[in-house]
């Protein structure tokens, strides 16, 4: 339940996670050169090398006909990296999906030198390789395939094993399904600085029960597909870190301390030396965060800074850590003081605050240790929009730069030296724009020039974003989108869209507010009033209060908080309360559900795609996370109380529920739960199971749009659309 971590909903139709996250996916970052101003960018199937200062012009690196092996098609390059002297590229193509990402595929080299082109992995299996790296010199590529870590020389092309005991359970160099879906861990191996050793995870999980999913349509007999699935309450896989000599293929492993399967290792690197890894460890409640320095030599591990939280203490926002000093000390971003900072922590685990305030900071995008600068992103006065600031190294007045005049979404890919960026912007009536700029003084550079219609001079129809305070005091930020050529006389009806768990927020002012690309139409022209609200529990940067009080309280008071806003939101006088929808996907099904339920006098029409219905069903890492470790009775007490299930036999609107048979990550257990529970109490409702579909329901032919059918028309029959 994490999504980014995957995608947005109220944007992107069918392709959302549960956990929902954001650095999953492989970066759309442009690969910098070490000058920062080029940069590398896929072109048409080829690379070319792009000036930031006139990326209009570019120069083609590597050619098709460098990517046409003798006699075969050209290779279509999926992602690339180029060596450190820039003489070599791994190209990665011809991949697949491994749960959410297509992390899996073939690799080849080619060599700008003597012009040759070359696959790696002679005799494993097609599309079996993983996160293919050269060494720091060049001279081999380490991947992982089927579960073990290879080096390949790349000048004499022999292929050494540095791990033997991989299995489809001893997983080397990568993750299991859990880590992967809730801790965005799925590059499992990291070089030294020097290419001799690779510290590298083993996740153990031969103990982990399988959850068998059910395919009857792809062979005459069905046949079940197994995940290796550690729901609430069962163990996790078993985690620990090695580091395997490259020459002799002999592992040390780091003697961290604890229980090897009561706790977790999400992040790990080498710390800035030869000699010395550095990793983060959570205790299996996730409220303790120990970060360790090891050394490689001996295993041994030594704590240097910890730090507990009431709720939870989430894993370090990037995969690497950002050194400093020359490898003295680190930034570290915590919300310990009550709002998500920036520090830096030395190896002593001293720590210094850079940012002050009532603000969060959202994220670090470069630390400019040349430039005395740190640029992240913030909105200190607006929990729906973000923009750029810089602050001193050693602290000080953090210093907007993003310009005023452009008040929505702000996203930034910054150049190695601090000096360029390229810049995207959008907000709820501005498409996304892309811009080149310098830094700090974000001149406009190239590319398109961005105007906003502040004013909307151009009359057109866009969303409005208002703030809604409940009977409890809790004042929550939403968009509304008003029907086209709005009477404020009539009554209209509403539909709410929400998610309400701690993976995203969906009250954005970005391009896609509004919009619901799972009607098949226009919502707005058929005379909708369409709503979106964060409620507390969002990952919204209003402090750690905010976000955090939904800790032991999924399914309780988000679904509070939403149901108190639209209860105010009922009192408008141009609002039709007989005629209320909710929707959401996921972790957003599972809130539609329990606004069905749980308030049947607001809410009167619910369509729940995807939804967990009972909260013991879903993985250990996200949902004890947030809800604790039920070992017994007291602990299992909150997730029943927050699971839709309990509260199914209150059902009086009208359902639509819909559900994938072949989603690995929210069980179709889920649905036939519910389906149970509804059925022992006669409580009428209309089911749409798609057969084999995952989360995002969109494989299959015609899939994609026989579900906004369904969706458009269940809605437009139950919640009849028109002012009256």
């Amino acid at each position: 339940m994490q999504t980014n971590r995957f995608y947005k909903v109220c944007i992107c139709i069918a392709v959302v996670s549960l956990s929902l996250g954001v650095q999953a996916q492989p970066s759309h970052s442009p690969q910098w050169e070490k000058d920062g101003y080029h940069y590398y960018q896929s072109q048409g199937g080829q690379i070319a090398e792009l000036d930031i200062r006139n990326p209009q012009q570019s120069k083609i690196i590597v050619s098709k006909a460098m990517l046409t092996p003798a006699g075969k098609d050209a290779i279509k390059p999926r992602r690339f990296s180029f060596s450190a002297d820039g003489k070599e590229v791994l190209i990665n193509a011809n991949t697949r999906r491994v749960w959410r990402y297509d992390t899996r595929g073939d690799y080849w080299v080619y060599n700008l030198a003597t012009k040759t082109l070359k696959q790696l992995g002679a005799g494993k299996p097609e599309s079996s390789l993983m996160f293919a790296k050269f060494s720091p010199d060049g001279s081999k590529v380490a991947y992982v395939s089927e579960h073990n870590l290879y080096v390949e020389d790349l000048t004499t092309g022999s292929i050494k094993p540095l791990t033997t005991d991989g299995t489809k359970r001893l997983i080397n160099g990568t993750f299991d399904w859990a880590y992967e879906e809730e801790f965005d861990c799925r590059d499992g191996f990291r070089w030294s600085p020097d290419g001799r050793h690779i510290a590298y995870w083993q996740i153990d999980a031969s103990k982990i029960k399988n959850y068998l999913m059910l395919n009857t349509t792809d062979s005459t007999y069905s046949f079940t597909v197994p995940v290796e699935y550690p729901v609430a309450g069962e163990d996790p896989s078993s985690c620990k870190v090695g580091v395997v000599d490259v020459s002799t293929a002999q592992t040390r492993w780091m003697q961290v301390p604890g229980d090897a399967v009561q706790h977790y290792i999400p992040r790990m690197q080498w710390a800035e030396n030869n000699n010395e890894l550095i990793l983060q460890q959570l205790n299996r409640a996730q409220n303790e965060s120990k970060l360790f320095i090891c050394n490689t030599s001996n295993g041994t591990a030594h704590a240097i800074y910890t730090e507990q939280d009431k709720a939870w203490v989430d894993a370090m926002d990037n995969e690497y850590w950002q050194w400093l000093a020359g490898g003295k000390k680190f930034i570290w971003l915590s919300d310990k003081d009550g709002w998500k900072h920036i520090y830096t922590v030395d190896r002593d685990g001293n720590e210094q605050l850079i940012t002050k305030g009532n603000y969060d900071v959202v994220s670090v995008e470069l630390v400019d240790e040349a430039g005395g600068q740190i640029y992240f992103i913030a909105s200190p006065d607006n929990a729906t929009q973000r923009y750029l600031y810089s602050i001193k190294l050693n602290g000080g007045t953090a210093k907007r730069i993003s310009p005023a005049s452009e008040p929505g979404t702000h996203e930034y890919a910054i150049s190695p030296t601090g000096k360029y960026a390229r810049h995207s912007f959008s907000n709820a009536y501005t498409p996304d724009i892309d811009e080149v700029i310098s830094l700090p003084d974000h001149k406009h550079l190239s590319g398109d020039e961005i105007t906003v219609d502040i004013n909307n001079t151009e009359k057109k129809n866009r969303p409005e974003f208002f703030k809604v305070k409940t009977i409890d005091g809790v004042e929550m930020d939403g968009w509304m989108m008003k029907p086209d050529n709005f009477d404020p006389h009539k009554k209209y009806p509403v539909v709410f869209y929400v998610y309400g768990e701690p993976a995203v927020t969906t009250a954005d002012d970005e391009y896609g507010a509004g919009q619901n690309r799972l009607y098949n139409g226009d919502m707005a022209a058929d005379g909708y009033v369409y709503i979106s609200m964060d409620n507390r529990g969002s990952p919204a940067p209003k402090g750690r209060e905010w976000r955090k009080a939904i800790s032991k309280n999924i399914g309780i008071l988000n679904i509070r908080d939403q149901a108190m806003a639209a209860r105010e939101v009922l009192k408008w006088p141009f609002i039709d309360s007989t005629r209320t929808a909710v929707w959401g996907w996921s972790g957003g099904g599972s809130s539609t559900l329990n606004l069905l339920f749980q308030y049947p006098d607001i809410y009167k029409t619910g369509i729940a795609v995807a939804a967990v219905g009972w909260q013991l069903s879903y993985d250990n890492i996200y949902q004890e996370r947030y809800m604790g470790v039920p070992t017994d009775d007291a602990g299992r007490a909150p997730f029943i109380k927050g699971s839709p299930v309990t509260y199914a036999k209150n059902l009086r609107g009208n359902l639509l529920y819909i559900h994938g048979t072949g989603d690995d990550n929210v069980h179709y257990k889920n649905a036939e739960m519910l389906i149970n529970e509804l059925v022992k109490y006669n409580r009428q409702f209309q089911l749409m199971s798609y057969p084999n579909r995952t989360h995002g329901i969109s494989e299959g032919q015609g899939t994609t749009q026989h579900l906004r059918t369904l969706f458009t028309q269940y809605l437009k029959e139950h919640c009849p659309p028109g002012g009256r």
